[in-house]
């Protein structure tokens, strides 16, 4: 059984810095890009990062570019995405998936799903 579990969520506040996981059991994706996402509140899931398999190649929205990073660990089966300088505006349920479509930043591109970690940000 395949499962993606997030952790590292919680409540900082702005310009603060967190540091999300996403480990992945079941089965290896060391060969997929994989990407984080993250839903507000009465909002649709956005893009917000992703990576190749080897971590060569790293993709943000314009709106973390400069203040996340996300990496990957593919021994740990494992992918990150560090938060810096965060903003209220990046409130929201951050999730990882891993992509078997063609496009990075669209979300029915991406398969398998974790259930998500709360990231608040006060101001």
């Amino acid at each position: 059984q395949v499962q993606l579990v997030e952790s590292g969520g919680g409540l900082v506040q702005a310009g603060g810095s967190l540091r999300l996981s996403c480990a992945a059991s079941g089965r290896t994706f060391s060969s997929y890009i994989m990407g984080w996402f993250r839903q507000a509140p009465g909002r649709e899931r956005e893009f917000v990062a992703a990576i190749s398999w080897s971590g060569s190649s790293t993709y943000y929205a314009d709106s973390v570019k400069g203040r996340f990073t996300i990496s990957r660990d593919n021994a740990k089966n494992t992918v990150y995405l560090r938060m810096n300088s965060l903003k209220p505006e990046d409130t929201a349920v951050y999730y990882c998936a891993v992509k078997i479509g063609a496009r990075v930043e669209i979300t029915s591109d991406y398969y398998y799903w974790g259930q998500g970690t709360q990231v608040t940000v006060s101001s």
